[in-house]
């Protein structure tokens, strides 16, 4: 027997070991290894590489796009400090020249003749001469401030439409409806009124006249001043075709000056800058340079804030090149690389694997004789696999190993089996003595129990019996000898006789319970769904009509193994316990249909209610005799009675909980081998 143990044990290990070989041969194997170690390079640092190297490119490329604007921003930025520089050096040569000497001289006409010659040689919007004694009401512009203390001043300033109005035609040309544009800030305002000027002052002081000459340039409109500034910036945009690039000015965030498009030949005057640039660069006063969203299309962009004369920012210069051509020359760039390393995989990958399979014959030889071997062929062997290299030998001594595993497993097999035989044999042997005492003991307790209570009760009746005939007698005595003066106490003699019968009534149960075979009737097929509707009329007096409902579902169903008074009983004592459990208000229900126990036909009757329910506490004892949960109105025997009937008649009771609430008694019977009648 030890032998035959040992023997096992090591079989069980080969057999763990082999399944724990088969567990780790997709992921340990050396063919896997082997793939690994020679295509590692193609498939995982090459890729690993190649991403590296395009994210650094796309970073370097980002910030060379980024770089680029920065410097467009800055050529189109000394653009514009050049017409500012520009517009002062003309006014000041106005103020300063022979000319206008004379021409302050001659009078109101004249000079009002030469400075509209002057403005339209200067290519200005307004120019008109203040004398120190008028030009008091001008003094809140810094510009005419500067030029009154002697100093040429040129900003960029902000006209009110109060402004414009002294200049009529310009007032017309500011004018931009506003545009309803994604992702700007909310606006009640519907009309641009305001007008941004390149706003020059310079002094004139001549021995007889001292003043102020200004001049100006409106800026709403100005497309031959953004379009200027564009061909400056993107000058070689429409020859190589690299950039398409715009320009714009905003006045604060809306475009009062522009060549992007809303369509083709229709600028998009009106439209306004998304809030969150116009938070960076007008409320913080930062130089955006990244992509943004402009209109309709992504730009590079690169957006400053422009300062007045107060020193305010009150706008933003703009140009951007659209960002379209370089993310397609980006992905284009991408896909080149994927290529690129799909191709070195194409050709390499075919050389390693030609490379690689004269390792990988020989081992897939071995791993396919293992198989075999876990499938329980132990017949199998690898054979011959070529060159007597280091693999070879370990397939040749593996051969030797399968030799002694199946001479081994030989001897294994037959101890085993005849050991099985004889733990079979044994435990066959045991099982059924096991369960010939068991049925034994069961019987034997049940019988002690029975007989045991069976005999208490019976002496209790009996002793009971004695002195309630005694008692009954002696009211009949009572009767008898009072004769008409009994009428006097028919209450109390009345009373008297009720309680005897209910006395007598519950010695009857107790006899009944002690020595059911006695009580018992022969059993009669009985129509079920008739016996239900006729023990209705029974519980009349525990059932109000008006406050318990009674619903039925009664199927077409067989006659039942049982007499029609122990039916009866137990049907009246589940009805009228399922009123009570309601305290007289619900609804109960009543079902019967054919069922199967066990494989044997028969018929399930459910009383079902809608009360509180049995606590999980004495949900298991309801059928013990004396168990009642109606302290000193039952003696608690009607169920355990209604269980002994049931079970005499081959039948069973059980009881459960509804989830819906209430609890639901199920009493399945065998159908009747043959019908009785009544």
């Amino acid at each position: 027997m030890a032998m035959t143990l040992a023997c096992n044990a090591e079989s069980a290990k080969l057999d763990g070991d082999v399944g724990r070989s088969r567990k780790g041969s997709d992921l340990n194997s050396v063919r896997l290894k082997l793939l690994v170690l020679a295509l590692a390079p193609l498939g995982v640092l090459l890729p690993l590489l190649m991403l590296l190297a395009m994210a650094r490119w796309t970073t370097d490329y980002d910030e060379l796009l980024i770089s680029k604007v920065d410097s467009d921003l800055r050529i189109a930025e000394q653009y514009l400090g050049r017409i500012l520089a520009g517009t002062g050096a003309g006014v000041e040569a106005i103020a300063d020249s022979r000319v206008f000497e004379t021409v302050l001289a001659q009078g109101d006409d004249s000079r009002a003749a030469f400075l509209e010659e002057m403005r339209i040689d200067q290519a200005l919007d307004f120019l008109y001469y203040l004398p120190e004694g008028d030009a008091e009401h001008a003094l809140r512009w810094p510009v005419i401030q500067a030029a009154m203390n002697g100093q040429r001043s040129s900003h960029i300033d902000i006209f009110s439409a109060d402004d414009l109005a002294d200049f009529p035609q310009l007032a017309l040309r500011a004018r931009i409806d506003l545009i309803e544009t994604q992702a700007a800030i909310p606006t009640d305002r519907t009309v641009e009124d305001r007008g941004m000027v390149i706003h020059t002052a310079a002094p004139v002081n001549l021995p007889d006249n001292r003043g102020v000459l200004v001049g100006g340039i409106l800026l709403n409109r100005n497309l031959d001043f953004i379009d200027t500034i564009n061909a400056l910036v993107y000058l070689n945009a429409a020859t190589n075709g690299d950039r398409q690039g715009t320009a714009t000015l905003f006045l604060e965030d809306v475009r009062v000056s522009t060549n992007v498009r809303l369509f083709e030949d229709v600028r998009a005057l009106g439209t306004r800058v998304s809030a969150e640039v116009r938070a960076e660069v007008l409320t913080q006063g930062q130089t955006w340079l990244d992509r943004a969203f402009v209109v309709n299309d992504w730009y590079i962009s690169g957006y400053q804030p422009l300062i007045d004369s107060y020193g305010e920012r009150v706008g933003m210069l703009y140009v951007g090149f659209l960002e379209a051509p370089f993310s397609s020359a980006k992905r284009a760039a991408y896909l080149a690389m994927l290529a690129s390393m799909a191709a070195v995989f194409i050709l390499t990958a075919p050389l390693f694997l030609r490379m690689a399979r004269g390792i990988f014959s020989p081992l897939e030889k071995m791993t396919s004789t293992m198989k075999r071997v876990e499938r329980g062929d132990l017949a199998a062997r690898i054979g011959d696999v070529g060159p007597k290299d280091e693999i070879g030998q370990v397939a040749t001594h593996l051969d030797t190993l399968l030799d002694q595993v199946q001479e081994r497993d030989q001897a294994l097999r037959s101890w085993a089996d005849e050991l099985n035989d004889r733990v079979d044999r044994r435990t066959a042997e045991l099982r059924a003595a096991k369960d010939k005492l068991e049925e034994t003991f069961q019987q034997l307790v049940t019988s002690e129990k029975l007989a045991s209570i069976g005999e208490i009760t019976a002496g209790v009746a009996h002793e009971i019996n004695n002195p309630v005939a005694v008692i009954q007698g002696n009211v009949d005595v009572m009767r008898q000898t009072l004769g008409a003066d009994a009428e006097d106490l028919k209450t109390e003699l009345d009373l008297i006789d009720r309680q005897v019968q209910r006395i007598d009534g519950i010695v009857g149960k107790l006899l009944q319970f002690a020595r059911p075979t006695d009580y018992a009737a022969t059993g009669e097929g009985v129509e079920l769904s008739q016996l239900v509707e006729d023990c209705r009329g029974l519980i009349a007096h525990v059932q109000p009509q008006e406050d318990v409902r009674v619903t039925t579902d009664f199927a077409a169903a067989p006659n039942v193994a049982i007499s029609a008074g122990e039916m009866q009983q137990v049907a009246v004592n589940l009805m009228v316990n399922a009123v009570q459990a309601m305290n007289g208000v619900g609804e109960m229900a009543l079902t019967i249909r054919p069922a199967q126990n066990d494989a044997q036909d028969g018929v399930e009757l459910t009383v079902a209610d809608s009360g509180p329910g049995i606590d999980a506490d004495n949900l298991n004892r309801v059928f013990d005799p004396f168990h009642t949960t109606k302290l000193g109105e039952g003696t608690g025997l009607g169920l355990s009675i209604s269980q002994t009937l049931i079970r005499q008649a081959g039948g069973t009771i059980s009881v459960a909980n509804r989830p819906e609430g209430g609890a639901v008694f199920t009493v399945w019977l065998p159908k009747a081998k043959r019908d009785f009648a009544d």
